[in-house]
């Protein structure tokens, strides 16, 4: 047995990459909450609405293309 600290069972490498994912994906889902109300509080209509999202989807899609690159190239 390694002198590795543990922490819920797991390493401290484990646990990081566990929560990084879950507390990113909450991230995301809180900025998303974000610009729906803004667009609703802004009255921004449906074009505005659907170009606020997209700017937003833009980011979120370049980090996930990111992780999917990386496990492509074996990086990670």
């Amino acid at each position: 047995m390694s002198n590795e600290p543990i922490i819920f069972g797991l390493t401290v490498a484990e646990f990081e990459a566990i929560s990084l994912k879950v507390l990113l994906t909450a991230l995301i889902l809180y900025m998303m909450f974000i610009v729906g109300n803004l667009a609703w509080k802004s009255k921004a209509g449906k074009y505005g609405t659907m170009w606020m999202f997209l700017a937003l989807g833009l980011g979120i899609l370049g980090f996930v293309s990111k992780a999917l690159i990386e496990k492509l190239l074996g990086i990670e």
